[in-house]
C-alpha cells in the first residue's frame, strides 16, 4: 500500500523539482505521513557528489543511483538533495507496508535486479488476507526471487516479471504477462507498478478493486484525511516540458497531490500502461 511517481525525459537531465515543481514536489513527500514505512528512489544518471548515506547503493556500471531508507521521506533530510538531483528517469516510492510484513530494508523499494529498477503499490493477498508470501504452494522462481533482494509480495511480483523476461519477452509484455499470471491465484489484488530499464519506463495501473478498501479509508481517516482516500488506485499521467515548453517526455504518479486536468493531467484507465522512453521522450498507451 505505497505511493508510486516515475518519469522518463528525451534523454537529458531534469530533477524531481524540474518535473514536478517544488510545491508539488514536497505535497508528494508529505504523503509520508501516512506511507511512513520508508522510502526510496531509483535515477538513471551518472553518480553525483551526493554524500553516501545509510540504505544508499549506487550502480555505477549501469548508471543507476539507489537510495532506499526505512525512515519516512518527511523525515529524511537527504529526500531533499535527491528531489533536486537531474536525471533522464527516475522512479519513487513512499512505502505503507502491506499485511504487516517487516519494516527492514530488504523490503523497501525500488527492488534493483538484472539492470532493472521496480516499484509495487498493492497487497498481493488473497481475501482470507494471507499474503503470498505465506504461500508456500505458489510456484516462485527462486533464483529470480533472491535476486531481487526482498522479501515481500512486491519481490515475488518483481521476479515473475524477471522470468518472464527471460523468457524472452520484451519489458511491457513481461509486466503484463506476469499481473495475467498472479491474477489466476490473487484477481482482486492490486498490481499497480512502475518498472524502468536503461532505455524504458513502464508504469502499469492494474487494480483488482475498483472501490478503495475500508482498511486503506480507516488509515487515511485516522490522519483526517479520508476524502483523499476515493481515487486511491487511481494513476495519472502528464507530458514532462524541456526549457522552451515542448513535450520531452512523461510523468507518471499515483493519485494523493493535486493533479489537475488543466495542469495536463490525464487518468491511465485500469489495465492500462504507459510506454515510455528515457532516450527521446515518446510514450504510448497499451492494454494488457
Amino acid at each position: 500500500m505505497c505511493r508510486l511517481l516515475g518519469y522518463a525525459t528525451s534523454g537529458f537531465n531534469l530533477s524531481l523539482n524540474d518535473v514536478l515543481g517544488m510545491h508539488e514536489v514536497t505535497d508528494f513527500r508529505d504523503l509520508s505521513e501516512i506511507h511512513n514505512d520508508g522510502w526510496g528512489v531509483a535515477l538513471l544518471s551518472n553518480p553525483t557528489e551526493l554524500p553516501f548515506a545509510a540504505g544508499e547503493v549506487r550502480k555505477p556500471e549501469t548508471g543507476t543511483k539507489l537510495y532506499k531508507s526505512t525512515l519516512a521521506a518527511r523525515h529524511d533530510p537527504i529526500f531533499r538533495d535527491f528531489a533536486d538531483d537531474p536525471a533522464r528517469g527516475g522512479l519513487w516510492h513512499l512505502r505503507l507496508a502491506s499485511s504487516n510484513l517487516p519494516l527492514i530494508l530488504e523490503n523497501q523499494q525500488p527492488f534493483f535486479a538484472n539492470g532493472l529498477s521496480f516499484i509495487h503499490n498493492g497487497d498481493i493477498s488473497d481475501d482470507r488476507g494471507i499474503n503470498i508470501v505465506l504461500n508456500r504452494a505458489y510456484p516462485i522462481n527462486q533464483g529470480a526471487f533472491l535476486s531481487t533482494g526482498g522479501r515481500s509480495d512486491s519481490a515475488i511480483f518483481f521476479s515473475v516479471i524477471l522470468e518472464y523476461i527471460a523468457f524472452g519477452f520484451a519489458l511491457d509484455e513481461a509486466v503484463a504477462q506476469a499481473v495475467r499470471q498472479l491474477r489466476q491465484a490473487y484477481p482482486k489484488s492490486s498490481y499497480n507498478c512502475m518498472i524502468q530499464s536503461q532505455d524504458q519506463l513502464v508504469a502499469l495501473c492494474a487494480a483488482g478493486r475498483e472501490k478503495t478498501s475500508p482498511r486503506i479509508v480507516e488509515i487515511y481517516d485516522e490522519y483526517g484525511k479520508g476524502e483523499k482516500a476515493h481515487d486511491y488506485r487511481v494513476m495519472r499521467y502528464r507530458d514532462v516540458q524541456d526549457c522552451d515548453g515542448k513535450p520531452s517526455g512523461v510523468v507518471v504518479a499515483s493519485s494523493g497531490f493535486e493533479q489537475n486536468e488543466s495542469d495536463g493531467w490525464k487518468a491511465l484507465k485500469n489495465d492500462q500502461m504507459i510506454v515510455a522512453s528515457n532516450r527521446t521522450g515518446e510514450y504510448h498507451v497499451r492494454s494488457i
